[in-house]
Parts: C-alpha cells; sequence; structure tokens
C-alpha cells in the first residue's frame, strides 16, 4: 500500500510535449519504423511471401490483402482517409496531414470539388432526416423506459408488437384502395341498403350475425356491382387486394426474417461481450436526467447478467460426463414424448369442441347458452394456448438448456401447439360446413371474427381481472398464504409473443372471407400494447434470468411465416375443390356469384389480352417456363453462396485482425514503458 501511495502521477504539460522539435517527415518515419515492428505486422509477412507468385480467387482475399497492403504502406495512407482527431500521430504529424489536405484540395479541379461538398451536404441533410424521423417512431421512450428496468427480452415483445402494428395498416390501406373503396363506389342498388332491423341485437357484435354478417365486415358483402370490365371488375380487384397482402406481408416478413438471422449468425460465431469495455466504456458521459441516468444502468446490468448467465451455463455444459450426457439425452426423449402426449389430448378436444358447436341442435337453446355453445371453439382452443405452454416451460426446465433455449424450445412447442390448433379446427369447419349453405364464406369468417374478439378479450380480462387484483393482494397482505403461492409475476416473453403470431394468423387466415379483420387487428393491438405496458410496469418484476432478445426476434418473425404459410395453404384448400368440381360449388355471395370462380375471372381476363399477351402468359404458367426458371434460381443461388464463402472469409480475416490488434497494444504498451525506463536512466 505504501508503494502504492508514493506514485505520482503528472500530465505532461512542458514545453516539450506541446512544441516537437520532430519535423513532420521525422515523425512519420519514426512511427513508420515502429509499425513495422507490431506483432499483426510480423505475423503477416510469412503469409505475404508465401503468396506473393498465388493469385486470389475469392473476393474477401482480395479485400484482406488490400486492407493489409494499406497498413504497411504506414500513416501517408491514413491520413487521407480518416479524421485527423483519429489519427495516432503527433501534433506535428498531424499538422503536417492538415497541410498535405490542402494541398489535395487546391489541385482538384472545380467540378471534382463541388461534387465532393455536394456529397457531404447530402449526408448531412439525410442524417438530419433520418433523426428527425427517429423522434416520431411512436412509443419510443417507453420502449428505452421498458428496456432499461425489464431488459431487451421485454423490449422485444413490445417492438414485434409495434411491427404488427404497422403490417396491418398496410393491410388496411390495400384493403380500402382494392376492396372496400371499389365495393363502395360501383355498388347498384339492386341490394338492399344497410339498415338495422328488429332481429337485430347486440349480440350480433359478438357472434358476427345479423347486422355484421350483412355488413362490409363479411364476404358477402361485397358484390360485382356496375364496374363489369373484362380485365377491370370487383371480383379481380378483391383478388388483387388479398393476393398483395399476401405477397407484400412475405416479402416484409421474409426481409426481416433474414436480416435478423444474419445479424445473429455473426454474433453467433466466437462472440463474446467484452466485459471491460462495457464496464469502463459503457456509460454515456453526457446524461444528465436521472431517469435516464437509471435507464443507463438498467441496460449495463442486464448486459452483464446475461453475458455472466450465458458463461455459466456453457462452463458447465463442457464439464458434462458421457454418463451425464447420456442420462440427459434419455431425460429429453421422455419428456418429448409427454410433450407429444399432450398435443395429441389437445388436439382430440378441439375436435370434440368443434362437433358440439356445430350440431344443429344448439339452435333452440336459451340466448346465453346458444353463446357459450358458438364460443365453445375459441374457448377450448384458448384454455389449451392457456394451459399447455406453462407446461412445455416447466418441461423445458428439466432439459438442462441455457435459458435462452429454454425460451426457444417453449417457443418452438406452443407455435406448433398453437397454429396445429387452428389447422384442426380449420379443417374441421371446412369439412362439416354444409355445401348448400346460403353463403359459406360468411359462415367461415364469422368463425375466424369470433376467433379474433375472444383473443382480445382474454387478454384484456387475464390482465386487469387476473393479474392486477393478484397484484394488489401482494401489496396489501403480502405476508398473507395467498400471497405467497402465487408468488411474484413476471412477464413471460414466450406466451405473449405467441398470442400475437396467433391473432396475426388469424387475421391472415380471415382476411378473405372477413376483409376487415386488419381493422379489429390494428384496434386490439394498440389496445393490447397499453393493456401489457400496464402489466409490465405495475404488475411485474424483471426476471431474474435474462436471454439475448436478438435470436429470439429472428424466431419471433419466423413463427409469423408459417403462419403466413397457413394463410396461403386455408385459400388453396378452399379453393381447389372449386376448380376440380368446375364451379358447382361456387359460391352463393360476395363476388365470385352466378357460378363464377377465381378460374373463371382470370381466364375471362386472360381471353380477352391481344394473342401476344395470352401466348406469354400461357408460357409463363407452363410447364416449359420452369426449366429456365430452376436453372436462372440456381445460377442465383449459386453466386450468393459464392459471395457468403467469400464474406465469410473476409470476416475471418478481420476477426483475426481484431484479436491481433490487442497483440499490438500490449507491444506498445511495452516500448512506451521501454523508452521511459531509458529516458529515467540517462537523466
Amino acid at each position: 500500500m505504501e508503494a502504492h501511495e508514493s506514485v505520482d502521477f503528472k500530465r505532461l504539460m512542458s514545453e516539450e510535449s506541446t512544441v516537437s522539435t520532430l519535423s513532420s517527415d521525422s515523425c512519420e518515419y519514426y512511427q513508420t519504423e515502429i509499425f513495422d515492428l507490431l506483432p499483426s505486422i510480423q505475423a503477416s509477412r510469412p503469409e505475404q511471401n508465401r503468396h506473393d507468385f498465388s493469385e486470389e480467387t475469392n473476393q474477401g482475399g482480395r479485400e484482406a490483402r488490400e486492407k493489409s497492403g494499406q497498413l504497411s504502406r504506414g500513416p501517408r495512407d491514413k491520413t487521407s482517409m480518416q479524421p485527423l482527431r483519429n489519427l495516432p500521430m503527433c501534433i506535428q504529424g498531424k499538422k503536417g496531414a492538415k497541410e498535405r489536405r490542402k494541398l489535395e484540395i487546391n489541385d482538384i479541379n472545380f467540378w471534382e470539388s463541388w461534387r465532393k461538398t455536394q456529397s457531404t451536404n447530402r449526408k448531412r441533410v439525410r442524417e438530419q432526416i433520418k433523426e428527425a424521423l427517429s423522434g416520431l417512431v411512436p412509443w419510443r421512450q417507453t420502449l428505452r423506459t421498458i428496456e432499461g428496468k425489464f431488459g431487451v427480452g421485454v423490449k422485444s415483445y413490445f417492438v414485434f408488437l409495434r411491427y404488427l402494428i404497422y403490417l396491418n395498416l398496410l393491410h388496411c390501406v390495400l384493403i380500402g384502395g382494392f376492396i372496400v373503396g371499389p365495393s363502395i363506389f360501383y355498388r347498384t342498388d339492386e341490394y338492399e341498403p344497410l339498415m338495422f332491423k328488429d332481429s337485430d341485437s347486440a349480440l350480433d357484435f359478438f357472434l358476427g350475425t345479423g347486422y355484421v354478417n350483412r355488413s362490409l365486415v363479411f364476404y358477402g358483402f361485397y358484390t360485382q356491382g356496375s364496374l363489369d370490365l373484362k380485365c377491370l371488375n370487383i371480383p379481380l380487384l378483391y383478388l388483387a387486394g388479398i393476393f398483395s397482402i399476401i405477397f407484400l406481408s412475405l416479402i416484409l416478413v421474409v426481409r426481416r426474417t433474414t436480416v435478423g438471422y444474419k445479424h445473429t449468425w455473426m454474433l453467433g460465431k466466437r462472440y463474446s461481450m467484452n466485459v471491460s469495455y462495457k464496464i469502463f466504456c459503457g456509460w454515456d458521459f453526457t446524461i444528465q436526467d436521472p431517469t435516464a441516468a437509471a435507464l443507463k444502468h438498467g441496460f449495463i446490468r442486464n448486459d452483464l447478467k446475461l453475458f455472466l448467465e450465458e458463461q455459466s451455463f456453457s462452463l458447465r455444459a463442457a464439464q458434462r460426463t458421457l454418463g451425464e450426457k447420456v442420462r440427459l439425452y434419455l431425460l429429453r426423449i421422455v419428456l418429448n414424448l409427454i410433450t407429444l402426449s399432450l398435443l395429441g389430448g389437445a388436439f382430440y378436444l378441439i375436435y370434440f369442441a368443434t362437433q358440439t358447436s356445430l350440431k344443429k341442435e344448439n339452435s333452440g337453446h336459451h340466448w346465453l347458452v346458444s353463446l357459450l355453445l358458438q364460443y365453445f371453439p375459441p374457448i377450448t382452443i384458448t384454455f389449451v394456448n392457456l394451459v399447455l405452454p406453462h407446461i412445455f416451460r416447466k418441461i423445458s426446465s428439466f432439459e438442462d438448456y441455457s435459458f435462452t433455449m429454454q425460451v426457444n424450445a417453449t417457443l418452438l412447442r406452443s407455435i406448433f401447439l398453437k397454429l396445429a390448433s387452428l389447422g384442426i379446427y380449420l379443417f374441421f369447419v371446412f369439412t362439416t360446413t354444409e355445401q348448400d349453405a346460403k353463403c359459406k364464406e360468411n359462415q367461415f369468417g364469422r368463425e375466424m371474427y369470433k376467433l379474433s374478439i375472444f383473443n382480445f378479450l382474454a387478454t384484456f380480462f387475464s390482465v386487469f381481472f387476473f393479474n392486477y387484483p393478484r397484484k394488489l393482494v401482494q401489496e396489501t397482505y403480502p405476508r398473507s398464504s395467498l400471497a405467497r403461492i402465487s408468488g411474484k409475476q413476471r412477464f413471460l416473453i414466450p406466451f405473449n409473443v405467441l398470442d400475437l403470431v396467433y391473432s396475426q394468423t388469424v387475421s391472415w387466415v380471415g382476411v378473405y372471407y372477413c376483409p376487415l379483420l386488419p381493422v379489429i387487428g390494428i384496434v386490439s393491438l394498440v389496445v393490447t400494447f397499453y393493456v401489457k405496458k400496464f402489466n409490465v410496469m405495475r404488475c411485474c418484476v424483471p426476471e431474474q434470468r435474462m436471454f439475448r432478445g436478438s435470436s429470439s426476434s429472428v424466431l419471433f418473425h419466423f413463427m409469423l411465416l408459417l403462419g403466413l404459410f397457413m394463410c396461403a395453404a386455408t385459400l388453396g384448400f378452399n379453393h381447389y375443390p372449386l376448380q376440380s368440381t368446375e364451379g358447382r360449388n361456387a359460391s352463393s355471395c360476395g363476388p365470385f356469384r352466378n357460378e363464377q370462380t377465381m378460374f373463371t375471372v382470370t381466364g375471362g381476363c386472360v381471353k380477352s389480352l391481344p394473342s401476344p399477351a395470352q401466348t406469354t402468359i400461357r408460357y409463363l404458367t407452363s410447364e416449359a417456363f420452369a426449366l429456365p426458371l430452376i436453372l436462372a434460381e440456381i445460377i442465383l443461388l449459386t453466386s450468393y453462396v459464392s459471395r457468403r464463402r467469400a464474406n465469410q472469409r473476409a470476416i475471418e480475416r478481420l476477426k483475426d485482425m481484431l484479436v491481433m490488434s490487442s497483440s499490438d497494444k500490449r507491444f506498445l504498451v511495452k516500448q512506451h514503458a521501454t523508452m521511459l525506463r531509458q529516458r529515467n536512466k540517462h537523466h
């Protein structure tokens, strides 16, 4: 301790440090000489000598060699690219670099100088616009508050919810432009006006019957109207709107999934957080608000907890013996068999509820009993989706995965449960619906409408009639047995995300039969955001174990992609019998009435086109076009695979350069210490 107390730290502010006698050339020569002695340069020289007469065949190798060549040339090349404050040079060297830059600018002609000035101005304008638009993003401060208190995992749920709101807004614009607007504007007088009748009641808004069944909510409202051109009519616009929704949703979800996967893949390979950087350099010294400071504390704390959790699990997994691994794999097999048994029982319950709800004998009951029977399948599906994910969560805790892997395993099992239960319910509805029904599309749309309404009501009532009273009991009577049994509430991310994926899948599946489902989805999602925010901030405590949100975010969008594929499969399954029976099962309501189907309408439009256009369309839809399409896909995939391999090699080289930079820093510190010792000896 005495030795430490005798140390006197001084800042060099003498005239020697401010006014150097070294010239610009001598300073640069000295830096170049030191640079050639760095470990990274010494390690790269044998490789360069080995490849002097060989030719690089990939882009990644060329880029890495060019970068290493730039490094070997020293600071002369750096001064023309980097800001002066970032250059590792003395003051005199920076002054010389500044003078050389001025000379280079004077040598540039007028047009080149004007072009560079305009490019700089455009970059500044883009940055200012980007900053202004980022301030208009809704719930930005709310998300920062949630991230600071509960971690990035809970924040990823709310970001995902906001993304679904944007997606449904796009759906509403497409539906309004392609379906609702033209149907209302070109509606003829032969159809009865939309009015309340004596038989209508408030229950119609819950069951989708009566006034709601006749309104523009469902498929039967949209008629052919007065717009009756061959290639511009209500049926074709209806199809264009539905396919635009599916196609744009596919593009957006796939793009979001691939971008997130690329980010996760790059971080997953040889990634480890620099703890020293997080501790000593992670603080933002521009923060002045105490609330913002508390949030920043929360960010750093949650990152460190996540890192320590992952490191602890990796160490424990590496120390497993062969016998422990065998016992663990056997245990996982048994637990997966239990999971499959639970899924089979859940599917049978859904089948029983669907058969009970669609019986004809249910029409003579009391209105309350009839309401419960109508909602019996949604209640059963909600009950199954509420209970089984908690059982899956307990099962995953016995499988000895990391916490992030436990969350992802629970997500995969639960999303299979939700999508499979929805698919089984749709199959039973399709097969049990009477073929001679007045408007079977409206009947199917009512089922999707009831699923959406009940899912929202279940979310609302679970928060205000279960979670909030439970929190009040814990605050009012903290020592009671009921408070101890219920325990502290935590925001379970897998189950809440599954609810969002399930509701969006229902919206996609039912948008053809209930075009205003995206509007209902926007209202329910906005209300759900504030309900969940109240639940998190008021009723929940932070999770003790953190997980990385980037990988789970990719899984969120992948589950959305599965829901979109289910929507496409449902539409194909519903329209395939129409094509095979040549219109005998055509709809009696909606835009495709009077023995019209999707295939007859599109076929009539193609026949009205000129002969070259018909020939082109027939060729594009024939088997002859499949061969060049497959060849083009093979070439495109081959080029992408080659680029991926080249980029992977370049990334590995850059990672090696980052590793060597730490050796360079240690070398420079030793050189500096040696120079100080020699200087002290001379004095």
